[in-house]
C-alpha cells in the first residue's frame, strides 16, 4: 500500500556511514562492531564510494542535511579517506546551508591526534564516547583511554571543532546517586551545549550479558535507584539550560543533532557500510534496508552484486506510522497527530487512561510522553501502535 511520497521531508534526508572496525569490543556493547588488526584501507574507501554512487542515482537532486560517520569507530579511519567520502557525498548532493557533518571518536592519544585532519576533510561536529569520569570505572567498561586522555582530546576537539558532544554511561555498577550527581555536574561544565547521557543497559550477547546470566555482574542498581539517576539527570541538565529533546540527548537551543533528528523525525536517510540500515522514499513508497553484517560479506557483496543491501522490505502504511510513533515519541516534543493518521490512513486511538495517569499529553496537535511517561516509552509505543 502506497504511503505519502513527500512524508519524509518532516525530518529531512541524511548519510550513514558505517565503520564496523574498533582496538577492542567494550563488554556493554552490541553494535556491529569487530576488532581487525588488518584492514585494507584502500578496499574499504573503494567499496564505500562505490555504494555511495549507487544511492545518489536513487536520490538525485535531495538536499542533503547531514553526514554521520558511525561505528565501531570511525576515528580510526584516515583523515584522508574521510575527506574523499565527503566530498563524494557533496558532489552527489546539495548540501544543506547547516549541514552537519558528524564523526563519531574515542578519546585516545592516537585518535585525538587525527583531529586536525578530520576537520580538514570536512567534518564539523565531532561526538566523543568518553562514558565515564573516573579511571576505576572506565576499566571495569573496558575502555583503552584514561580521564586524563580524555580531557586532552577534549581540548583538541574544541580547538579543532565548532561543535562538540560527548556520551556519558550512568546507571554503572556500585554508582551511587550522589556520586553520579558529581559526575554529571563535572560533565556539564565540560560540555560544549551537548551531552548525550545513557543507562547502563545489559544486551544480551555482549561480555555483560554473559556476566549477568552466570550472576557474575554485580553491584548494578535497582529499578528505583535506576529510576532517580534518570530524573537527576533530567533536573541538573534542565537545571544548566541542556533541555532533554530526547529521551538519552540534552543540548541549548539550536545545538541538537541534526542527523539523529533526521531518524527521530521520520526523515529518510541512506545506510552504507556493514550492517547499516537506512529508510528511503520511492515512488510514494518508503522502504526500510540493511546491509550485510560482517565485513568480508559487505565488501564481498559490494564486489560481486554492486550493492551491499541484503534487505529492502516495503512498509506498509501502518508500519510507517508506527515506526513515527516509536521513535518520534522519544523527543520532547513529540508527534503530530495529524501526520500520523494521514500516513496510518485512519485515526490513533489515545488511551484515555494514559492521559488520566498523566503518562502523555495531547495539546493541540500535539502528542508527547511527559516526564513521568518518558521512563515508561516501550508501554506507550506499544499502546499507541496501528
Amino acid at each position: 500500500m502506497v504511503v505519502l511520497s513527500e512524508d519524509w521531508r518532516h525530518g529531512g534526508f541524511g548519510l550513514y556511514i558505517h565503520w564496523p572496525f574498533c582496538e577492542a569490543k567494550c563488554p556493554y556493547c552490541d553494535f556491529n562492531s569487530y576488532v581487525s588488526p588488518d584492514v585494507d584501507d584502500n578496499v574499504w574507501e573503494a567499496a564505500l564510494i562505490a555504494e555511495l554512487d549507487r544511492h545518489a542515482e536513487l536520490t538525485q537532486g535531495r538536499l542533503l542535511n547531514s553526514i554521520f560517520f558511525g561505528g565501531g569507530t570511525p576515528s580510526l579511519m584516515p583523515p584522508a579517506m574521510v575527506g574523499n567520502l565527503i566530498a563524494r557525498a557533496l558532489e552527489h548532493w546539495v548540501p544543506a546551508n547547516n549541514i552537519e557533518i558528524t564523526l563519531e571518536a574515542n578519546p585516545s592519544s592516537v585518535e585525538a591526534s587525527r583531529f586536525t585532519g578530520f576537520q580538514a576533510a570536512g567534518v564539523n561536529r565531532i561526538s566523543m564516547g568518553i562514558q565515564a569520569l573516573n579511571d576505576p570505572d572506565l576499566k571495569r567498561l573496558g575502555r583503552l583511554h584514561s580521564v586524563s586522555e580524555a580531557m586532552t582530546a577534549l581540548k583538541i576537539a574544541k580547538k579543532s571543532f565548532g561543535r562538540v558532544s560527548f556520551d556519558l554511561i550512568y546507571a554503572r555498577q556500585d554508582q551511587l546517586l550522589s556520586q553520579w550527581h558529581k559526575e554529571l555536574d563535572e560533565a556539564i561544565l565540560l560540555s560544549d551545549g551537548h551531552l548525550s547521557l545513557y543507562q547502563l543497559t545489559i544486551e544480551p550477547g555482549t561480555a555483560f550479558g554473559f556476566r549477568a546470566e552466570a550472576g557474575k555482574l554485580r553491584g548494578l542498581p535497582d529499578e528505583n535507584l535506576s529510576a532517580d539517576m534518570f530524573d537527576l539527570t533530567n533536573e541538573v541538565c534542565a537545571a544548566a539550560g541542556l533541555q532533554a529533546y530526547e529521551v538519552s540527548n540534552y543540548a541549548t537551543k539550536g545545538l541538537e543533532s541534526l542527523h539523529n533528528i533526521i531518524y527521530w523525525r521520520g526523515g529518510d536517510y541512506i545506510g552504507i557500510g556493514p550492517g547499516a540500515h537506512g529508510r528511503l522514499t520511492s515512488s510514494g513508497q518508503r522502504v526500510a534496508t540493511q546491509t550485510a553484517l560482517a565485513p568480508k560479506a559487505w565488501l564481498d557483496r559490494v564486489s560481486e552484486t554492486s550493492s551491499g543491501t541484503v534487505a529492502s522490505q516495503p512498509l506498509s502504511r501502518s508500519d510507517h506510522a508506527n515506526e513515527l510513533i516509536m521513535m518520534g515519541l522519544r523527543m520532547q516534543d513529540g508527534i503530530s497527530l495529524s501526520r500520523i493518521e494521514a500516513v496510518a490512513g485512519a485515526p490513533i486511538a489515545v488511551p484515555t487512561h494514559l492521559l488520566d495517569l498523566g503518562l502523555i499529553a495531547v495539546n493541540e496537535d500535539r502528542l508527547r510522553a511527559t516526564q513521568s511517561g518518558r521512563p515508561l516509552l516501550n508501554q506507550l509505543v506499544t499502546a499507541l501502535m496501528f
